[in-house]
């Protein structure tokens, strides 16, 4: 394992050199960081760190990010939409990669975009708006095609809990899974939203097909590469949750698969080793333990309610999201708080 420095702050950048979301390609030759107002773009080879190649100035300043799953587009959760990146040209460096913006009328930056999530025909956005209790959606397709004129293919919101935050698409394509950090009239207990994306794409209040209790504090979601199990880190009860997709929207209160205690304050996490592994972020956000790290979870134990927990990797200050290279050979995780990129190499554990 190794701790590459990320991305600094080069001279001229408004970006202030933290590192939020990060996404790995399909071909896991680039991933694609945001780091304050400016996405950088790393060229990674397997057993070695992630390096820096581009550095790209964006409009305003981002939070999570997700690469379309045609590979055209990186869209970065900002203020209360999401810019659109086109990853040709990132890729090239030019400084006219970006295409335009995602955002709803009338949209501030109060409502605080968090996370971002691609259907899997590259034609829908979805974005949480953690302060205003919702997901927009966007017709991706429609707005690239207007040069994101007018309205930017806004269609409508989600209704969601309180403070939305992450977002997974299945496999299948047919729904959302969007966590939120409360529930309505209670306290830390939040919830994992099933969504239809048909519905969402055309009626998206009333998308919404089941909500399920999943922790104190859910902050993270993903999906088997099967789509039969959903993951949810829960900060506050500093654990690792496993749902039944099925159960989710048939039998809820069954839903529960697996509950794996982890490090202090779980945010992100990630498949490894062709998914028999999932590596999540401990951040310690709140400064309860001596230091962060990364927790090395055995998904078949997990499942079958065996001792699940592996180990501890170490991590930098606050590792907030993560991702993975197809099958899980490389993860790479953001440190928030100490600036870095850290590129765990999953061939050198033991």
């Amino acid at each position: 394992m190794t701790k590459a420095n990320a991305p600094g702050t080069p001279a001229g950048s408004p970006a202030e050199g933290s590192p939020f979301g990060v996404a790995v390609s399909a071909d896991g030759r680039w991933a694609f960081v945001s780091v304050g107002a400016a996405l950088s773009v790393l060229r990674l080879s397997p057993g070695h760190r992630a390096d820096l190649v581009q550095w790209i100035n964006l409009p305003e300043f981002t939070a999570g990010i997700a690469l379309t799953p045609n590979g055209r587009y990186v869209l970065l959760a900002s203020d209360a939409g999401a810019i659109v990146v086109s990853v040709p040209a990132a890729e090239r460096g030019s400084q006219q990669a970006v295409l335009g913006e995602l955002s709803p009328p009338g949209s501030s930056s109060a409502e605080n975009a968090i996370e971002v999530a691609v259907s899997r025909d590259s034609q829908y956005a979805f974005v949480s708006l953690e302060y205003s209790n919702q997901v927009a959606v966007f017709s991706l397709a429609a707005a690239v095609s207007d040069g994101f004129g007018g309205t930017d293919g806004y269609i409508g919101t989600i209704p969601t809990q309180a403070y939305p935050v992450g977002l997974a698409v299945s496999p299948d394509g047919r729904w959302l899974y969007a966590t939120s950090e409360v529930e309505a009239q209670q306290t830390n207990v939040g919830t994992l939203e099933v969504i239809s994306v048909a519905a969402a794409e055309s009626d998206p209040a009333h998308a919404v097909v089941a909500t399920v209790p999943a922790g104190c504090n859910p902050v993270r979601v993903i999906t088997s590469a099967s789509g039969g199990v959903v993951w949810v880190t829960a900060r506050a009860s500093d654990a690792l949750l496993a749902f039944s997709a099925d159960r989710l929207r048939t039998d809820p209160a069954h839903a529960l698969l697996a509950d794996v205690r982890v490090g202090e304050a779980p945010v992100g996490l990630a498949f490894a080793r062709q998914g028999s592994l999932i590596i999540v972020a401990d951040s310690n956000r709140f400064g309860a333990a001596k230091s962060a790290s990364l927790a090395v979870v055995d998904v078949p134990d997990a499942l079958a309610d065996r001792a699940a927990l592996v180990g501890y990797l170490p991590a930098g200050q606050f590792p907030r999201d993560t991702a993975a290279s197809p099958g899980g050979g490389t993860v790479l995780v953001a440190n928030y708080q100490s600036g870095q990129i850290e590129t765990v190499n999953m061939a050198a554990l033991p």
